[in-house]
């Protein structure tokens, strides 16, 4: 796969995500402060030095711009990279996400070829029954042109309250006329965990992509849905999850743990330690667990993949996660926004520290992850069977895998849109609704071919017979998308993912590892189970 959850993957998305992870509050006060007379003095100067800019310099400037932007901002850096202040749009978006949910029509827009256009309606959403399908170029939202909009003012116009009517106007290949579709706006959740489903008979893959506050429920749910004693081995996907709510990721942890065991302690400068207990669990879960993670796992991801390793409950595959393990307490304020401030750090069951160090690097090398192999040799730590593990870079996995890098074809394929654009043309002459079990012919494969010649995609042919395999996977999972949907085509990239693959594999080692903690616990309880 080129991406689990998307073509081509932006490590700045996650750098912003991670700001997010791990929040709980409202922010509470008591935290030693400076003495009046310095605060006084500081607040002095800085009103002296932003009536002389706003006084004279060349430009006009806006307290929003100045204050928002610049000195709040310019002061929470030189704390740490995850102290963030929100304005109340950002902090409104903060809160949609923390809920799972929020007010549209319901679809996934991006920037190609420098328009807007849609990349998947989701499953029964108003712009899914309007007909909206990938592919569909946005012209326009109730009257307004969307020539030189931005993805997210094009995203701005789309939401609205519930039940409030909205038009667009769309291009669409094979269409000589626009399309216009009326739509009337509606409660979108936002899943955090996708439908889980069984790779192999009883092995289940369940891909947990956020922690808001639904997560820990739609983990039950999709358990129930699939009947939990059905399950032999679980694959938990948390590879790119940014983390989110801690007690979220805390329950999540606890279900597959033992009642009383620790899934995570924080402590700082104004507050006491305090360890986070299952509430949940029951050693009577007892199929292994393999999970995988990537250095994009972040926070309440960490948190959960730290508890699992620390109390031998699953194996970890992957790589070193990303190593956030700040928390941020959420201070509502004044007008709308909002301050997300570092208050504590996190800590492993084995009491070793989430958080990779980020005082000799620039917060652009921090975020981009670019040494995926930091640890703190100095803090080394027992799981609960005494395999050693490190602290101070994340979480580093029990066994490594890195994915294949994109070659210079694929990344070709991609840059140009390759798949995306031919399938827009495939459906301007195919129905959308394709048969059951529809499978790639050579013919179509021959068409793509075909299709890249025209429009000068540069490739040689022996590129392109070198990589026939990847390229029909994901024209095959391109063409999913419009004629069945978002599932079916997520359900064809996991099953051919070469991670998940190797995760089936290493399933049989977790077992092991699984059975060697269990008798560890009777030992130790006495033999007594829950």
């Amino acid at each position: 796969m080129a991406s689990r959850r998307s073509l081509l993957y932006y490590p700045a998305v996650v750098a912003v995500c991670s700001i997010l992870g791990g929040l709980y509050g409202p922010g509470v006060t008591g935290v030693a402060a400076a003495s009046e007379d310095e605060v006084s003095q500081t607040l002095k100067t800085f009103t002296k030095v932003y009536s002389l800019v706003e006084g004279n310099f060349a430009d006009k400037v806006t307290s929003d711009k100045a204050v928002y932007k610049g000195a709040i901002v310019g002061m929470l850096r030189t704390l740490d990279p995850h102290s963030s202040f929100f304005d109340p749009k950002d902090y409104n978006n903060l809160r949609d996400d923390q809920k799972g949910h929020y007010y549209g029509v319901g679809m996934q827009v991006a920037e190609r070829n420098h328009q807007v256009v849609v990349i998947a309606p989701f499953l029964g959403s108003p712009a899914y029954r309007a007909g909206l399908r990938p592919g569909d170029t946005i012209l326009e939202v109730n009257d307004k042109r969307t020539t030189n909009m931005s993805v997210s003012e094009v995203a701005d116009l789309l939401k609205g309250q519930k039940g409030t009517k909205v038009q667009v106007v769309a291009g669409r290949e094979g269409s000589d006329k626009p399309l216009t579709f009326n739509i009337i706006r509606d409660e979108i959740p936002r899943k955090s965990v996708q439908d889980a489903f069984f790779v192999k008979p009883g092995i289940l893959h369940l891909d947990i992509e956020s922690f808001n506050e639904n997560t820990s429920k739609e983990v039950e749910e999709n358990l129930k849905r699939v009947g939990e004693q059905n399950v032999k081995g679980m694959i938990l996907d948390l590879r790119e999850n940014p983390g989110g709510l801690l007690n979220e990721g805390v329950a999540v942890a606890g279900r597959f743990l033992q009642n009383g065991q620790v899934v995570v302690s924080h402590r700082g400068r104004a507050s006491a330690e305090k360890p986070y207990l299952t509430r949940n669990g029951s050693i009577k879960r007892d199929y292994p667990i393999v999970v995988l993670v990537n250095r994009y796992s972040a926070s309440a991801a960490e948190i959960v993949a730290g508890a699992l390793q620390d109390h031998d409950r699953a194996m970890i595959l992957g790589e070193n996660t990303f190593g956030k393990g700040l928390v941020q307490t959420v201070f509502p304020l004044a007008e709308g926004t909002g301050l997300a401030l570092t208050t504590a750090k996190y800590y492993t069951p084995s009491n070793r520290l989430i958080q990779r160090d980020y005082s000799s690097s620039s917060f652009l090398d921090y975020y981009y992850r670019k040494n995926v192999e930091t640890q703190n040799q100095q803090d080394v730590a027992m799981t609960d069977s005494g395999r050693k593990v490190y602290g101070g870079g994340g979480i580093a996995p029990d066994e490594k895998f890195v994915p294949a890098k994109l070659n210079k074809f694929q990344i070709e394929m991609l840059r140009k849109y390759a798949f995306f654009s031919f399938t827009a043309k495939f459906f301007a002459i195919h129905d959308s609704k394709l048969a059951p079990g529809w499978e790639l012919s050579e013919q179509v494969f021959n068409d793509f071919h075909a299709y890249l010649v025209k429009e000068k995609v540069e490739f040689t042919e022996a590129d392109f017979a070198e990589n026939k395999d990847w390229s029909q996977q994901t024209l095959k999972r391109e063409i999913y998308l419009t004629a069945y949907g978002t599932e079916e085509s997520r359900k064809l990239g996991v099953q051919n993912d070469p991670m998940i693959i190797k995760a089936t594999e290493i399933m049989p080692k977790a077992k092991v590892l699984l059975d060697s903690a269990k008798k560890l616990i009777v030992q130790r309880t006495g033999g007594a189970r829950d």
